[in-house]
């Protein structure tokens, strides 16, 4: 009996002292950041100082509308801040998402318009946000960005557009695509008097964005090895039964076949829309 107490006490005792397994600790985003190319770890610091650009390869991240105007303007003016969408086929689960983008973008929308100031010159800014479900294009953003080329048209401003997207909003069905043909008719009309509009290819460019405002710049800049594209790779492929290239849809690629003019590293971008600004505003 003795014996058996003896055992029970060193079984809890060694239960007591037994070392608890290691719980692996997450770096915060905020601390380091690992390069989603070449895996690097660098320092969030160093990111923002470099531009959100791994000094490594040269991989351009992903940024919100905040750090991209952050970057480019020297002064910036937000028109239509309140405009929040509403879910009005009550698409199952849609508020809680816009929601959510919401809480984790400081958004109300995927995209931010304004006047912005580079130096001496103004013009129509508008930015999208991949991380406001995904960029994509529903009513507000198209709205907001149809009332941009407006304001540019009535200010006799030029106009720039950071485009980034995965496409049109589902969630939204029908309505999200008319977004395509109210902004294109929008910049038909800026087209018309003359007035020079710069789109801008963030990582990724894809679907409905691209196949109506992203495309349709005076001149069109892109930045190194984002995805500019309307359907996926894959289904390309599976529809037309052939293998495509490595590199297919990336910005190189597309520079290659002569569908956008320029590529710009980040570091270099706020000096190149400012000469382009600067020389249009001569003539």
């Amino acid at each position: 009996m003795n014996l058996f107490k003896m055992r029970k006490e060193q079984l809890v005792l060694f239960h007591r002292n037994r070392k608890k397994p290691a719980v692996k600790k997450e770096i915060p985003d905020h601390v380091f950041k690992q390069c989603p190319q070449c895996h690097a770890n660098i320092s969030f610091k160093a990111l923002k100082i470099n531009q959100f650009v791994c000094p490594e390869c040269n991989h351009h991240l992903r940024i919100g509308a905040k750090e991209r105007i952050r970057q480019i303007c020297d002064e910036f003016k937000e028109i239509d801040k309140n405009y929040i969408t509403q879910n009005v086929e009550n698409f199952p689960g849609y508020d809680q998402k816009l929601l959510e983008s919401q809480k984790r973008t400081g958004l109300n929308e995927a995209v931010v318009c304004g006047i912005g100031r580079i130096k001496s010159i103004s013009f129509a800014l508008a930015v999208m946000d991949s991380g406001f479900m995904m960029g994509s294009m529903g009513s507000v953003v198209g709205e907001k960005i149809t009332r941009c080329i407006e304001m540019a048209i009535k200010k006799k401003m030029p106009l720039i557009i950071f485009c980034t997207s995965g496409g049109a909003r589902m969630q939204e069905g029908i309505v999200s695509l008319v977004q395509m043909a109210k902004t294109s008719a929008a910049l038909k009309k800026l087209d018309a008097q003359g007035q020079l509009y710069i789109s801008v290819l963030t990582h990724p460019t894809t679907g409905g964005v691209s196949a109506s405002f992203a495309m349709l710049g005076d001149i069109i800049i892109a930045e190194p090895d984002c995805l500019v594209g309307f359907a996926g790779k894959r289904v390309i492929e599976n529809t037309i039964k052939e293998k495509l290239p490595d590199n297919f849809q990336k910005a190189e690629f597309v520079l290659e076949k002569g569908f956008i003019d320029l590529i710009v590293n980040r570091k270099d971008l706020k000096q190149t829309l400012y000469s382009i600004l600067q020389f249009h505003g001569r003539f």
